[in-house]
């Protein structure tokens, strides 16, 4: 076996063709766009270099055919806060092989020992954890847009090389042709008569306002309970708008506000990989004429739940049930939206899993975000879950 680093136009090319080969008999498997993975490790495009660093490698077997690849990075601005200094790998893809695998994995972790880390999170992405996060180990069923999936393989290969669960992530399946059940708009009813606060879905037209609120409650929200937090740009929450501005529906972004002031944000989408299952990672000129034709012939009909958030003040006060109660309608309104998945929830989020379940969601993927001590006798300590 023969692994090298990614350095080259060519490489780039191996590093994105791997999945390509791995998954080529796999029907559930959808290829994540070419321009979105080059994205990650482009310094004009991923704001995460301004204070980190990110290699990348591709394994060949001995006759030269592609058979895995793994990053590996790091973020200067949690090694500086943490007494334990974590980097992480992603992006990870292998043959069921074991020793191939321990050679990725041993790749990633001598480029991070470099820098003085001492553990290594994975799979993980460079970035926001929204996308490319943690290992699917049930429901290999057709991810969402940039929503991990691997062979189920995938996860003996990280365990019998060490790595041991850091936290577990849920995602969640919600049949939209139910509806939720009728007490949760009874609640909700008492919210939205309540003068103080107020509901308002995202506008193109006003897109900066939009952008500047969620980026204030998302901040607020997160850093409350999430360990090592990175808080969140406006520049990245504009391209985002600005990049799926054909795609995304104006009524599935939804805000809270209390005496005017942004208390709440919920954001989802449609699933755009029910059409990108057709562009095997491209997005040229042909497949974007195709992406119009199907998004104005509605063929999306699933929606993606990515987050819901309050600031910790109005936390508990049913502004959740509310934003439920509008998703609701607009779901109703465009009757072509059959599923809503929500994804992911991780198990230092309790309260959240519980509303999922109590609108009747079920839990249909799970997935696990793994940590490897580098010094096999330190002591492993878990993501801590809320009592």
């Amino acid at each position: 076996m023969v692994i090298s680093l990614v350095n080259s136009d060519s490489e780039k090319r191996a590093f994105l063709d791997v999945p390509k080969t791995l998954y080529k008999d796999d029907p559930n498997w959808v290829c994540h766009l070419d321009r979105d993975i080059e994205g990650v490790f482009d310094p004009d495009q991923n704001s995460y270099f301004k204070h980190g660093d990110a290699r990348r490698w591709v394994l060949r077997d001995d006759d030269g055919n592609l058979i895995g690849r793994i990053a590996s990075f790091y973020d200067r601005n949690q090694l500086d806060e943490n007494k334990l200094m974590v980097g992480a790998c992603g992006f990870f893809e292998c043959i069921d092989d074991q020793e191939a695998a321990n050679l990725l994995f041993n790749t990633a972790k001598a480029w991070l020992e470099k820098f003085g880390i001492m553990a290594m999170d994975g799979p993980v992405n460079f970035g926001e954890t929204d996308k490319y996060w943690g290992l699917l180990v049930h429901g290999f069923t057709q991810p969402a847009y940039k929503i991990a999936y691997n062979h189920p393989y995938y996860q003996s290969l990280f365990e019998n090389y060490g790595f041991q669960t850091y936290y577990k992530q849920e995602g969640f399946h919600l049949d939209v042709k139910k509806g939720v059940p009728e007490r949760f708009n009874k609640i909700a009813q008492r919210i939205i008569d309540n003068p103080e606060y107020s509901f308002d879905h995202f506008r193109f037209s006003n897109m900066d306002k939009y952008a500047r609120d969620f980026v204030t409650v998302f901040n607020q929200a997160w850093a409350d309970f999430k360990k090592d937090f990175e808080p969140l740009e406006q520049e990245y929450v504009y391209k985002f708008l600005k990049d799926a501005k054909m795609v995304l529906e104006e009524e599935f972004i939804w805000f809270a506000y209390h005496e005017d002031k942004p208390i709440g944000i919920y954001l989802m989408y449609p699933d755009v990989n029910q059409i990108f299952k057709h562009f095997n990672g491209k997005l040229n000129l042909w497949n974007k004429l195709r992406l119009v034709y199907m998004v104005k012939t509605r063929k999306m009909t699933r929606a993606r739940g990515v987050l819901m958030g309050l600031t910790p003040k109005y936390q508990k006060k049913g502004i959740e049930v509310g934003f439920i109660h509008f998703i609701e309608k607009a779901l109703k309104a465009k009757p072509q939206y059959t599923e809503l998945e929500f994804s992911w929830v991780g198990d230092f989020n309790p309260r959240m899993r519980k509303i999922w379940l109590s609108i009747g969601a079920e839990s249909a993927k799970n997935y696990i975000t793994y940590r490897y001590m580098f010094d096999r006798t330190a002591q492993f300590e878990r993501y801590p879950i809320p009592e």
